[in-house]
Order: C-alpha cells, then structure tokens, then sequence
C-alpha cells in the first residue's frame, strides 16, 4: 500500500486518476476503512481493481497470494474469477480469522483456502499448479518467493506483485537517512524479474508500483533437467 500522495507519480496525474476510479461497494469500503483505523497493509484501490480485471481476464482456475492481511485483495482476486478456487498464505492467525469472516461477507468463502505459516516453509509443500499469483507479503523476501513460485506457475501463467516501488524510495533513495533495507531489496529484485529468461514482465506506476509477469518457457527442472 503507498505511504501517501506524489511519491510514485506526481500529485496531479494522482489525483486525477484517483477521481477516475468508481466507488466500491460497501463491503470493500468497509474494509479500507478498517485498515486505516489500525494501518493494516491491504491493496490500494486501484490495486485491487486490476487483481479482478487480470483474474478475469486470464480466466483463471487456481490463483494463489502471498500476504492475506483482512482478504481485501483476496476478496477481489474471488470475485474477478468466480469460478476459480483461491489459496491465499499470511502469519498472523488473528489476521486470517478476521479475512476468514469478511470473506464470508461477501460470499466466496467457500472458494478460499486460508494457510497459516510463513510463505517460504509453505509454498514448496503446496500441490498442483496456479494460473495466477498475488505478492504482497515481506518484500525482502520477494526474490525467494519468486524462485519458488515459478515451478508452481503454468506456463502462460500471471506473477503480480505489489510495492515494487516503495514510497518511491525504490527510484530515489532519501539523502538525509539510511536507506530503508526493504527499498534496496526491491530494488535488485525488479533487475531480476525484469531480466528473468523465463518471464516478461513490467513495472507499472499503480499504487506503490505494480508488477507484471507471465511465465513464457517451462524451467530447466521442469523438463527433466537439473536443479
């Protein structure tokens, strides 16, 4: 989620497309609302937006997340592929208990698979394969997310992955003060997601900068060949 306005794009070009966006239902306002009163990281609005946009456009069947905070982009990957089963990871129980009871608000609990545990002892136990997958959990952790996600990945398949900018410290690290360790993390994490052989991807300035990747070759250990 970005920490405030004119940090990505500059203030104007925000604010307009900012007034562009529709209103939310009542449910997902609710829960901005909610994660404003207790500064829980959840997706932008626009973030979530494009979550249902690329979940039904790629009609996908099987969609995981990284990081579910209460389930609001959880909510909106559902809700983009209604006919699509979703696996969402996060650490914290209470976190997962309180999306657990928004999910069912809004009626596709039944679809959602909620895991407990760190996303890098989870996902290498996960079984079967994923057309889509969400990331917004420790963005230190990004690059080992990714190596383990794309064995996971079909080919065709779609890598979004949020904060990839980070307050704009990403492009611009702040003179006055130590460099946030998340920003250089992400910062050598877009060299290789852009250069990966096996992936096309794009950073878009969305929210607090989005990432896009589909998988476009299988890996050499997914054709027989060594680790």
């Amino acid at each position: 989620m970005k920490q405030g306005q004119g940090l990505i794009l500059r203030l104007e070009q925000e604010r307009y497309l900012e007034r562009l966006l529709p209103p939310r239902d009542p449910l997902l306002r609710e829960m901005e609302e909610r994660a404003g009163v207790d500064d829980i990281p959840i997706s932008d609005p626009e973030v979530g937006r494009l979550l249902s946009v690329l979940a039904r456009a790629t009609g996908a069947r099987r969609i995981l997340e990284l990081g579910t905070a209460i389930g609001y982009g959880t909510l909106c990957l559902a809700r983009g592929a209604p006919e699509a089963r979703v696996v969402s990871i996060d650490t914290d129980p209470e976190r997962i208990a309180e999306a657990r009871t928004w999910l069912t608000r809004g009626g596709v609990a039944d679809r959602v698979e909620l895991l407990q545990g760190a996303a890098l002892d989870l996902l290498p136990e996960l079984p079967g394969r994923f057309d889509l997958v969400y990331v917004d959990a420790v963005k230190t952790e990004y690059r080992r997310y990714l190596d383990l996600l794309l064995p996971k990945l079909e080919v065709g398949g779609m890598v979004i992955l949020d904060n990839l900018l980070w307050k704009g410290q990403v492009a611009e690290p702040p003179e006055d003060e130590p460099e946030d360790e998340r920003a250089r993390a992400l910062r050598a994490f877009n060299a290789y997601l852009m250069m990966h052989p096996q992936l096309q991807a794009v950073v878009l300035p969305l929210g607090d900068g989005v990432g896009l990747a589909t998988k476009t070759r299988p890996l050499m250990s997914e054709m027989g060949g060594p680790y």
